[in-house]
């Protein structure tokens, strides 16, 4: 492979693992659980909830199984949610599941490229392991990088990596287990690695280098402009909603309080009203908590009555989810 090849590669590689967002929409996180309960906004059947607790493609194949199959497979899934195996489902247990189920497709991603970075196989990427199968080209040949120019240049990639890694590793050690690893990849659905989402937000779009985004920067992240051409309509809409919904103290600009509320809205806990409704509406003794029976004994509001082909999950380790 010659050496533009493979930085065409090694840049894709990039584009994948950042996951650098280009345009507006894609810059502002939406909660995955509030765009499931506009989809099912009118439907009066459990079907928000069966796909709020299985996950959307789970919930559409509940028919593959009956209900005697459903419900045993249902009562080997609250074996799970009990993480202290007290026998008691809490509110903040189911609140931790239906979080992780609906990021499942995250810890997939993981999986997949997590042999690529854990080159001495100890079930931990370090960050050397990581900068040398991501950067290990650019060390060993700097030369042929001295000019690029572009905002997100090898030189500037690397210590803005190092800065989300040690952001990422929580205990210090220098080395990624797998949920440390995950929210290095995807900082966007982990609350102790918004800073980091909202910071390189800013890094990205603040051209000026003044700390805030005025106007021209943040139409300039999702509309190139060519020299006397006319701005589309959409344009004046979003100059529109720069002054009125983005520049919250009206100073011309957004600061980084301003733009965390533009891109990590904060309207309620989605997973955290789902898990209290599923508690209230299957809780008889009324202790908010749920035992595996009154779960079975309401098992159609859970898993429908249909059935889950949730067979091929329940074989995987629990940290594989």
């Amino acid at each position: 492979m010659d050496v533009y090849s493979y930085v065409c590669v090694l840049l894709l590689c990039f584009c994948v693992v950042l996951g650098k967002p280009t345009l507006r929409k894609e810059r502002v996180h939406h909660d995955p659980l509030e765009l499931i309960k506009q989809a099912n906004e009118d439907n009066q059947s459990f079907q928000f909830d069966h796909e709020a607790f299985l996950g959307k493609e789970d919930a559409t194949t509940f028919d593959q199984l009956t209900p005697e199959e459903s419900k045993d497979r249902l009562g080997k899934i609250v074996n799970r949610i009990d993480g202290d195996g007290d026998g008691y489902v809490t509110i903040t247990e189911l609140k931790a599941w239906i979080k992780r189920v609906q990021k499942r497709y995250v810890y997939e991603n993981v999986a997949k490229v997590w042999t690529d970075y854990d080159l001495n196989k100890d079930n931990k990427i370090s960050w050397d392991e990581y900068k040398q199968a991501t950067y290990g080209y650019y060390l060993a040949n700097p030369e042929e990088f001295e000019e690029a120019k572009d905002q997100f240049s090898f030189k500037k990639m690397l210590p803005r990596d190092q800065r989300r890694f040690q952001t990422a590793d929580l205990d210090g050690d220098l080395a990624a287990d797998r949920e440390e690893f995950t929210s290095f990849l995807h900082p966007e659905e982990f609350d102790h690695m918004k800073d980091i989402v909202v910071l390189e937000t800013l890094e990205d779009i603040d051209k000026n280098g003044d700390g805030h985004v005025d106007e021209d920067e943040y139409i300039a992240d999702m509309f190139s402009h060519e020299e006397g051409g006319p701005e589309p309509d959409w344009v004046r809409t979003e100059r529109d909603q720069f002054s009125d919904f983005r520049d919250l103290n009206k100073d011309g600009k957004m600061d980084v309080e301003e733009i965390r509320h533009w891109i990590l809205p904060q309207d309620y806990d989605h997973a955290m009203a789902e898990a209290r409704h599923l508690v209230y509406e299957s809780d008889q003794d009324k202790d908010t908590m749920l035992t595996k029976e009154e779960i079975l004994e309401n098992w159609n509001m859970f898993v429908g009555s249909q059935a889950t082909n949730y067979g091929e999950d329940l074989t995987k380790n629990h940290d594989e989810l």
